[in-house]
């Protein structure tokens, strides 16, 4: 939890699920204590600032454990620059705006119609142009050609900088439906 509201948006989508959850304070806890709870997944919030403002986040990435981890709007960009990405100002902030961002249709994205409307609010933005091999835009808005989502290559990450929590963002209880089951595959692979 980056101390922002919509961190119980989500919550609220991960609970409709039944799937067992704990939100974490981004300051109340250590990088160790975290990956100690044994979670099966990591979701990232969003919050306000920058990712080097928002407590353990970027260490627990840096620290690149091998369970998925979703990270939305400030999750996102803390995901991009912990790879090395640029985040910076975006060219217009949007705030409480809808665009339709278009997708590759996999992973986090399965089963998504392409292009959906989604809701966004941010000022910053991971540059495209600075994503390192190892990351992949998988999203962008239509409106402003913005990346709207990253995963990892290799690692079970991914990101979005819009917020699926939204109710404007019709997609979105699929989309935390999907990192749900992508946890559960990566559990069950890992026994």
């Amino acid at each position: 939890d980056n101390y922002d509201s919509f961190t119980y948006n989500l919550v609220q989508l991960i609970a409709a699920t039944g799937v067992a959850y704990e939100v974490v304070r981004n300051d109340a806890a250590s990088v160790d204590e975290l990956l100690a709870k044994g979670a099966s997944g990591i979701l990232l919030s969003p919050g306000p600032g920058r990712p080097e403002e928002a407590g353990v986040c970027l260490p627990l990435l840096e620290r690149r454990p091998r369970l998925p981890i979703f990270g939305v709007c400030l999750g996102h960009q803390a995901l991009g620059q912990s790879f090395g990405a640029t985040v910076g100002r975006a060219p217009a902030p949007k705030h409480g705006k809808t665009s339709l961002v278009r997708h590759n249709g996999a992973g986090l994205f399965a089963g998504v119609p392409s292009p959906f409307e989604a809701t966004r609010y941010h000022s910053l933005e991971v540059y495209e142009a600075s994503l390192p091999p190892e990351l992949e835009a998988v999203a962008w808005s239509e409106d402003d050609g913005l990346v709207m989502g990253l995963r990892h290559r290799e690692l079970p990450y991914w990101g979005v900088q819009f917020h699926p929590e939204s109710v404007l963002t019709v997609a979105g209880p699929r989309l935390v439906e999907n990192f749900l089951a992508l946890c559960g595959e990566r559990a069950e692979a890992a026994r």
